[in-house]
């Protein structure tokens, strides 16, 4: 008499949930009765279970796997922010790296919790990467791109740079963080620019504090032309010894730079170390320092004037003696 095989049971979705469900029912029956029935709830596509049990194991790991990856980044930028023999840079290019790493470490633990078979996934995971490839190449350059800008530290978080906007003004922040994707630079007026680290990288980028942070100043003053021009460039140098934000290293320069038509032009040129306060500002400062000194001295600022010559002749005779001749009858006008 021979034996007919047993019926096999269609494959589980995840070996990681019939695992985990045969050890909560060797342990405890009433758990165990509840698994089973959720895992009775399902149905089979194409040779492949589906129930309510293996779904719950999944999101349990994905949430698991989040909880881990989102603790570990937030560990690193601890300790990381605490190695004071690493420069700002240093320590947001390892915080990454060390994210990166702990992303992908979660991953693979989250892989072999759920009991994935990779190999049956050969032909799907090749044709979702290469869909991934085509979708998030931006994403993946943007990625390397941030990494390469803090290894060779051309472009690092508190950097001072100036950019263009789409109005084609130029405009100059500070930038705050450097992202997987974007930069982000804020503005003195508080706009915050996010930038593709791409950009950076093929762009010609103006970076302020690359090298140095001290960025020099320039302002414009005109004198009349009866003023002592050495008097004029002791009181601009006193006007910016008078500014704390003014470096006195290096010096403050004080230039002729030529005779308008109502002033003698100078230029007064002086020095910054914190370029994200602001500039306009410290101009600001100065000048008013400046004019404050002028009238102080009897220096003059001159503003526009103009002389009127009105050429002698027939028509301008005429209309003197016209002007004269109604100011006389004007004159013998009887009260």
């Amino acid at each position: 008499m021979t034996t007919s095989p047993a019926p096999t049971s269609s494959p589980e979705l995840l070996d990681g949930a019939d695992a985990l469900r045969d050890a909560v029912a060797s342990r405890s029956n009433t758990i165990g009765d509840i698994i089973t029935l959720l895992d009775s709830w399902g149905f089979t596509l194409n040779e492949t279970r589906f129930s309510v049990w293996s779904v719950l194991v999944v999101i349990a790991v994905l949430l698991a796997v989040l909880v881990f990856a989102r603790l570990g980044a937030k560990l690193a930028n601890r300790i990381f922010s605490r190695a004071t023999r690493l420069d700002p840079s240093q320590q947001l290019l390892a915080e990454k790296l060390v994210s990166i790493v702990v992303w992908a470490l979660a991953i693979l633990i989250g892989i072999d919790m759920l009991g994935i078979d990779l190999t049956a996934l050969a032909v799907f995971s090749g044709a979702f990467g290469l869909a991934i490839g085509f979708g998030l190449q931006k994403t993946f350059g943007n990625l390397i791109a941030g990494i390469i800008l803090l290894m060779d530290k051309s472009i690092k978080p508190g950097d001072v740079i100036a950019v263009t906007d789409t109005s084609g003004n130029e405009a100059y922040g500070q930038i705050r963080k450097i992202g997987i994707r974007a930069i982000s630079m804020i503005t003195r007026d508080r706009k915050e620019y996010l930038i593709p680290n791409e950009n950076l990288m093929i762009n010609q980028v103006e970076n302020w504090s690359y090298s140095s942070r001290d960025v020099r100043v320039k302002a414009p003053v005109g004198v009349s032309y009866g003023s002592d021009i050495e008097l004029v460039e002791k009181l601009l140098l006193q006007a910016t010894d008078e500014v704390p934000r003014v470096l006195a290293q290096p010096e403050p320069r004080v230039l002729l730079m030529g005779f308008g038509d109502n002033s003698i032009n100078f230029e007064l040129r002086f020095w910054i170390s914190d370029p994200e306060e602001g500039m306009s500002n410290v101009r600001s400062d100065v000048l008013k320092r400046v004019w404050h000194l002028f009238r102080e001295n009897g220096v003059e600022i001159p503003f526009p004037q103009r002389d009127l010559h009105l050429r002698d002749g027939e028509a301008f005779q005429a209309l003197l003696g016209a002007v004269s001749g109604a100011a006389k009858s004007g004159a013998q006008k009887p009260e």
